[in-house]
């Protein structure tokens, strides 16, 4: 300091403590969790410090995958929804089978009949009214694969 300067004056400025005023307050109903705890901390000479608790910020949660893949239960399901139909294509099928071969049966019981009344048509005896040319042999000899009458 110079010689010329004057000290000036130091100004010291003690904190009050203020008297709480208690207003009351509305108390609005609200939701568990939407509403931060409050902390209050009571410091070595007496004083009481109160306010919002801070927690750290925590990283979204992964998501954690499932042990099997979507794809392998869905092809799971349809294997299992194909054994439950298979038991009933297995019936329709075999009644298929069964019906084409019925089909079959009758077909041929056809075709013997109507085959046999042909026969009878054709080879059947009929009164000999027409002309036509009668063979009687009487007496034939076969003798190394030839005829001879």
């Amino acid at each position: 300091m110079h010689r010329s300067e004057r000290p000036v004056a130091v100004e010291i400025h003690h904190p009050q403590t203020i008297a709480p005023t208690v207003h009351p307050a509305h108390v609005v109903p609200v939701q568990p969790g939407t509403v931060p705890a409050v902390a209050s901390i009571v410091l070595p000479d007496g004083r009481v410090v109160t306010g919002y608790a801070v927690h750290p910020t925590q990283p979204e949660p992964v998501a954690v995958k499932p042990a099997v893949s979507r794809t392998a239960v869905n092809i799971a399901l349809g294997g299992i929804g194909f054994g439950a139909v298979c038991g009933g294509l297995f019936l329709l099928t075999a009644f298929i089978a069964a019906l084409t071969a019925f089909i079959t049966q009758l077909i041929i019981l056809a075709a013997v009949i109507f085959g046999g009344w042909i026969a009878v048509q054709v080879f059947g005896h009929r009164p000999r009214s027409g002309p036509g040319t009668t063979v009687n042999i009487r007496r034939a000899v076969i003798k190394r694969n030839h005829f001879h009458g």
